[in-house]
């Protein structure tokens, strides 16, 4: 792929987008109701998905390909965008009293069309990393500016071919100084860059702002890099009034979006287990009511987002008088567990009745295990750090259950919660399907306890 076609990959990405999502929908139909011709309100249906989408897409230009390639930043903007879809869809289903519509169609639709985007996604990325590792869909880019930041970037570009981008020039401070503006403008436009890196720690004022006219006069992309390190933090540019501001965010603190596709896909994920597998749900239940003395469900105050206090349902695994001696943890071997139970605590499917709790909004699938306020409190005096899993809703599964197990004492739970800490850094729909997976992996293989 030449550099030339690049400014046609988006409109090329969105006619892909476009025809995949009128494939996964004629699909559905077919397989919904055994024909290719539509009835005339699925006609309409499909004007709707067709007009939304187009919409939507534009709205958040999620068939942009940004460099450096991030796979998992494309995908998470395409869930994005289909969830604000999803909700116009319905909007407008709603507004206009179009209930005529198959629901099984709808959900086969937009599933089917989650996964081909997604291997379409995973194709192009996959074909551009191998273009631009072989030398092709490269920008060319001219560094000006402090040599410590620009041997910084360029160690990254080098160790990140994927990027696609080669040096034409470095320009240092020391040239700057001795070089006059027109000269400067004369030996930068000779170099016919597609980009101008400033690497500053101390640049002047009216030297930026000849750059950025020069940049804008000759259709020459601009970028400006301090000499500031973030490790783990999160950095974003805010503009106020024509002054750009970094606002360095915890690593700790989600965004509103995150949080909102988070919550779409525990909904639909909780709703969908919970109906298939109501069947187990009435064998676990009667199993359990049968094999020892008590009630099949228990409960227990457990401490949510935000500190909030809310109840936690499982399938009784204890004896009804497992804590009359005040809260304790569980344990290997614990005798105050029961046959049953032991074989539920083993394969997981005690925790089952908790997607009530993420139907409800107090729990997330996958999230830190919630606690209670007589174990936080120990926890917090030893590693304070906990209080930032309060920021999240407590999940049915989480990373920490899956690498390190159930916690026997307050020390292992501070172990474990050091795996929390990790995902909420990184919180994303490929990571919960990862930790999911693993869970489901672990109940298979009866390694829980």
């Amino acid at each position: 792929m030449s550099v030339r076609y690049s400014k046609h990959l988006p409109s090329f990405v969105f006619f892909c987008d476009w025809l995949l999502l009128n494939i996964a929908l004629y699909i559905s139909y077919l397989v919904v109701h055994n024909t290719y011709s539509p009835i005339s309100v699925s006609r309409v249906f499909v004007l709707l998905f067709n007009v939304a989408w187009v919409l939507v897409s534009i709205a958040s230009k999620n068939y942009t390909v940004r460099r450096p390639l991030v796979l998992k930043d494309n995908i998470n903007r395409f869930l994005s965008t289909l969830i604000y879809h999803l909700l116009l869809v319905f909007a407008v289903i709603y507004f206009f009293e179009i209930y005529d519509i198959s629901k099984s169609g709808i959900v086969m639709g937009y599933s089917l069309f989650s996964l081909f985007i997604v291997v379409q996604r995973c194709i192009l990325f996959f074909m551009l990393d191998y273009y631009r590792k072989r030398g092709y869909n490269h920008r060319q880019i001219l560094i000006i500016g402090d040599e410590g930041i620009a041997a910084r970037l360029m160690d990254s570009l080098k160790r990140h071919s994927e990027y696609g981008y080669d040096l034409v020039d470095f320009i240092s401070e020391d040239q700057l100084s001795t070089i006059p503006q027109d000269a400067l403008s004369s030996k930068i436009l000779s170099s016919k860059p597609d980009e101008i890196v400033i690497c500053y720690k101390m640049m002047d004022e009216a030297l930026l702002q000849h750059l950025i006219r020069l940049g804008d006069d000759n259709f020459i992309k601009i970028k400006v890099v301090s000499g500031l390190l973030l490790n783990d933090n999160h950095a974003e540019l805010v503009n106020y009034d024509n002054l750009p501001v970094l606002l360095i965010k915890p690593n700790s603190e989600v965004s509103n979006k995150i949080l909102l596709l988070k919550r779409c896909f525990d909904v639909t994920f909780s709703v969908a287990v919970m109906t298939i597998g109501s069947p187990i749900f009435l064998i676990l239940l009667l199993i359990t009511k049968t094999t020892s003395k008590g009630p099949a469900f228990y409960r227990q105050e457990r401490i949510g987002r935000n500190g909030k206090p809310f109840y936690i349902y499982k399938f009784r695994s204890m004896r009804i008088d497992a804590e009359k001696f005040g809260p304790q943890l569980s344990r290997d071997n614990d005798p105050r567990i029961t046959k049953w139970g032991n074989v539920m605590r083993k394969t997981r499917l005690d925790e089952l009745p908790q997607f009530w709790n993420v139907i409800k909004g107090e729990m997330s699938v996958v999230g830190p295990r919630p606690e209670r306020q007589h174990f936080i409190e120990k926890i917090v005096e030893k590693t304070p750090n906990y209080k930032k899993l309060l920021r999240l809703k407590p999940g049915i599964t989480s990373i920490g259950q899956v690498h390190y197990g159930y916690a026997e004492n307050i020390d292992q739970m501070c172990t474990r919660m050091r795996y929390d800490l990790l995902y909420l850094q990184n919180i994303n729909l490929n990571s919960d399907l990862d930790i999911i997976y693993k869970t489901v992996k672990v109940m298979i293989k009866r390694k829980g306890k």
